[in-house]
């Protein structure tokens, strides 16, 4: 996890790479969706793809770097205040982001997101560790048979 960038880069870092992900993926969504919704016939199908594409791809990228920026900001400014990154870090950037974002729609629907974004990230920091728990046993495993063998 050392091998990022220091914060003030980490935040453009992680809010470019959240709008490639979302304009990516939006592409694809709204490309799907433009090509089922249009009228019948290829041409139109397709050019209903790609004018669903243009419209509104770089929107849902924008909304990805807008989650992704306010995350990181969290993080950074939880790993400043705690002076330790660790995976509670990023379950409370996940929930204080939720509810930033959603602030304006009232403290119902703000405390929705929040509990939803630290639900989310709380599930992704659990699977990770359970990625690199089970690799770290793996190396070690073959350390001890690589070990034995000599």
């Amino acid at each position: 996890m050392d091998n990022r960038e220091p914060c003030p880069w980490r935040i453009v870092e992680d809010a470019g790479a959240a709008f490639a992900m979302g304009t990516i993926g939006g592409s694809i969504f709204h490309g799907i969706k433009g090509v089922r919704n249009a009228p019948a016939g290829a041409t139109r199908r397709l050019t209903g793809g790609f004018t669903m594409i243009r419209q509104k791809a770089t929107t849902t990228g924008a909304n990805f770097a807008a989650w992704g920026g306010m995350f990181s900001v969290c993080d950074c400014t939880l790993a400043y205040i705690r002076q330790k990154e660790d995976p509670w870090n990023s379950i409370a950037s996940g929930f204080i982001t939720g509810g930033l974002l959603q602030i304006r729609q009232g403290p119902a629907s703000m405390l929705g997101a929040a509990v939803v974004g630290g639900i989310i990230l709380g599930m992704i920091e659990g699977v990770s560790l359970a990625i690199s728990r089970v690799s770290g046993q793996m190396v070690l495993n073959e350390q001890m048979s690589a070990h034995q063998q000599q």
